[in-house]
């Protein structure tokens, strides 16, 4: 409800919609909006493209769904409305959810169309031509300093970038002189200012920093290093709020603010693409509240990579089925809205607008700020802790416009998308004065500009990537990525066949290990759906260099975090001399060889058609034809395909394939009695945790796969289990790593119940509304036993 008054008198406005029926309101707070306040310059709010292949996918969409995607990132008035894009500066390793390819794989290399960074930011572009543009390394190639990141090859290869930028129609606004999260160098730093200033880029500006998390390192030797003080124009750090917290507190040493220079909180979030909306609304106020932080961006821009792979729904967008067209905007995109669809980058915050409603955290925050014309302001509200309504009195002065007002609101309680970013009534203020009642767990924006508005553009269905599939790779410009092909280590890329074969194949193009960010391993790529059980990869391999082997992957399942390396999966692996192996790996990087021995050797320059087969527990290994040799082993039931090679062997792949009947149905279940969907709740991968209902949102957490093994697996890796394998009614139901117990077998019959195979059992909910717990009970024949999938 919203509440418009003339000077003392007061009458009520509601605003159909926006906001539901609330408690009593407490006390009035009373808010003085003043033009003529103080503050910083406001940089801009947006995200960041990079630490990894998080953005991989989104390239790969068909338009208009991709054009549809782009426009709620980048587009004014319609979305989240970026005003800071932060990219990766490819570096051919692994940075968090995959590799990059750099724009020079080795020294006296250069490719500026390489990856898909380039295009992305053209998009933002486009959409937006006032959008600042980073750019920023998490590894490189390691030609540069011949392994070490500071040193002169570092130089050239910022300004190369940059010149690959202006080849690409872009201006860079800023670059990070740090390796992000790992360290940085005042000399360097005074360095590559320098040589900015002596190739045309002096109106580039440096940001010092990007350390992690909340470490201000780097602004230690501002105030005695004069050098380094005047090359640096910005000074940031990551998680300024806390990491994968509620984002309550923002502080900054007072040294640091103390230097008088810029600061901005520049990587935040990491969170779930709706779960992460209320930590936003409270981070994006507070960093400039706490710290007079003026800049906030979110990683990552866009969870457009698939679900075994570390933070899969982590962006402002859910983007990772680039074969059905599906994406889901999450709430944290209309966070953001709230913020950057009513400001821009160089308007000024009002200090003296801007705090804690009633001066009390618990209550929320507001920031004000005004646009360079001084007349126009904006403020944003958040509720997120609230536990009433409160009504705030505000009162404009200072020059700014006493007009109609206008109110926009976001109820993040809700996960009703009708909720989110809805615009009330307007309010007429009297002699500058006028109230809003603000409810609980909501974030307003209430404003004198115009042009917002709420993108209308609708998400086709789910669907699955089915078997059988298969690429040649022609038809591909050389130096790209082939379709769905994500990069974890290494560069992927396509070039010209060698061998005397014709067309176009992929080729693994990294020549030496690279200075890492994570804990590096040798080159690999993944491709697929991670419900794929029975199948067989075929692929053409050539190596070009002696002494190195290729590999192909199979049941390619979850990945540690912190080390891609460690990946459920089984691996065929060959080496030039013939030497074969079949292995598994797991997420502990607890590698076992299954079966071993040597063939004909493969030699170099010459193809050779490598085999991985998978049969329920039966793995077979070939080459040209040749059976290498077949063991059992059911410890992964189910994954992606991929293609590996060892470090610096720069081999060739042409012509994979993927014959079989796949993974069986991969859809939502939907229970017939609630209407909500079978939900691992908290997007939690952890054993032992109880699957519930809720809300239907198209999250990965909701997506189940039967395969033919007549299992449910969620995340690729997971399995729904009858806990302790009980068969007594009341047995909780929840997700295990998976085995081939009958403790995770089910039945789903025509009549819509789904009974364990070993209990004979139906999954029952406990209720009908949000966090119903599921367990398994006698058959009744209700709706509450019955599912629906899609």
């Amino acid at each position: 409800m919203f509440r418009s008054a003339r000077a003392v008198a007061a009458a009520v406005l509601l605003a159909a919609g926006v906001v539901a029926a609330a408690p009593a309101a407490q006390a009035a707070t009373s808010i003085t909006i003043n033009g003529g306040s103080a503050g910083r310059t406001f940089d801009g709010v947006g995200a960041v493209s990079g630490g990894g292949g998080n953005s991989r996918l989104l390239i790969d969409y068909p338009e208009p769904q991709r054009g549809q995607i782009l426009d709620y990132l980048f587009k004014p008035g319609y979305g989240a409305a970026l005003q800071i894009l932060k990219v990766e500066m490819g570096g051919d390793t692994n940075s968090t959810s995959g590799a990059e390819p750099s724009h020079a794989h080795f020294r006296g290399d250069l490719d500026c169309n390489r990856g898909y960074e380039w295009w992305i930011m053209e998009q933002a572009k486009a959409r937006n031509p006032g959008i600042k543009l980073v750019g920023l390394p998490w590894g490189a190639p390691g030609w540069i300093g011949n392994g070490t990141f500071f040193s002169n090859d570092l130089t050239g290869y910022y300004l190369s970038w940059l010149g690959c930028a202006k080849q690409h129609g872009l201006t860079i606004d800023y670059i990070t002189t740090v390796q992000n999260e790992k360290q940085w160098s005042a000399d360097w730093t005074v360095t590559m200012r320098n040589a900015l200033n002596a190739n045309g880029y002096s109106a580039v500006k440096v940001i010092s920093g990007d350390s992690w998390p909340g470490d201000w390192g780097p602004a230690s030797a501002i105030s005695t290093n004069t050098a380094y003080r005047n090359a640096t124009d910005v000074l940031s750090a990551h998680y300024t709020c806390g990491y994968l917290s509620a984002q309550t507190s923002c502080t900054v040493p007072a040294n640091v603010v103390n230097t008088g220079k810029t600061l901005w909180s520049s990587e935040n979030g990491s969170q779930d693409y709706n779960d992460g909306a209320k930590p936003l609304a409270r981070g994006i106020n507070r960093v400039y509240l706490d710290g007079k932080m003026t800049a906030y961006l979110n990683w990552d821009l866009i969870a457009a990579t698939t679900p075994n792979i570390p933070w899969p729904t982590v962006g402002l967008i859910l983007a990772n089925q680039p074969w059905s067209g599906f994406y889901s905007v999450g709430k944290d995109a209309w966070a953001l809205a709230h913020t950057t669809q009513f400001t821009a980058p160089g308007w000024k915050y009002l200090d003296a607008s801007s705090g804690y409603l009633g001066g009390n955290r618990a209550n929320g925050s507001y920031v004000s700020l005004k646009s360079p014309n001084n007349t126009d302001y904006s403020t944003v509200i958040e509720t997120m802790d609230a536990t009433s309504a409160q009504t705030l009195n505000l009162n404009v002065t200072g020059g700014l416009s006493a007009g109609p007002v206008h109110v926009w609101a976001t109820n993040l309680n809700s996960n009703n998308p009708a909720d989110h970013f809805v615009r009330g009534a307007d309010i007429t203020p009297s002699g500058g004065a006028y109230s809003l009642t603000v409810q609980p767990g909501h974030l307003y924006t209430i404003t004198t500009t115009t042009g917002q508005g709420k993108g209308t553009a609708v998400s086709p269905p789910q669907g699955s990537l089915n078997l059988p599939y298969g690429d040649d790779f022609d038809g591909y410009a050389t130096g790209k990525e082939a379709k769905y092909l994500m990069d974890m280590e290494g560069a992927f890329e396509t070039a010209a066949c060698g061998g005397g074969r014709a067309g176009t194949c992929v080729r693994q193009a990294a020549t030496q290990k690279t200075i890492p960010w994570k804990k590096f391993v040798d080159p690999y790529a993944l491709l697929g759906n991670v419900a794929w059980s029975n199948y067989t990869l075929n692929v053409d391999a050539l190596l070009e260099k002696s002494g190195g082997y290729v590999e192909l992957i199979g049941h390619a399942g979850a990945q540690d975090t912190g080390n891609q390396g460690a990946m459920n999966a089984y691996y065929l692996r060959v080496s030039d001399t013939g030497a074969w192996s079949i292995r598994r790996n797991n997420t502990s990087q607890q590698i076992t060889t299954l079966r071993s021995g040597t063939t004909s050797a493969l030699g170099t320059g010459t193809w050779h058609k490598l085999s991985l087969g998978f049969s329920g527990s039966t793995i077979t290994a070939s080459v040209d034809g040749t059976v290498l040799g077949t063991v059992t082993d059911g410890t992964f039931p189910a994954g992606q395909v991929g293609i590996g090679t060892s470090v610096g062997e720069t081999a060739q792949f042409d012509n994979l394939a993927v014959a079989g009947s796949g993974g069986g149905t991969t859809s939502v279940l939907r229970n017939t009695a609630a209407g909500r969907c079978l939900d691992v709740p908290n997007v939690s991968q952890a054993n032992g945790t109880q699957v519930t209902l809720w809300d239907c949102n198209g999250g990965l957490n909701q997506q189940w796969t039967l395969t033919t093994g007549k299992q449910l697996l969620v995340y690729g890796n997971k399995c729904l289990d009858a806990e302790g394998g009980g068969t007594a009614a009341g047995t909780r139901a929840i997700i295990w790593d998976c085995s081939t117990g009958a403790n995770q077998q089910w039945n789903a019959a025509a009549d819509g119940t789904i009974t364990g195979v070993q209990s004979g059992l139906c999954l029952t909910p406990g209720g009908t509304g949000n966090s119903a717990p599921v367990t398994l009970q006698a058959c009744s024949g209700a709706n509450g036993q019955k599912w629906t999938r899609g």
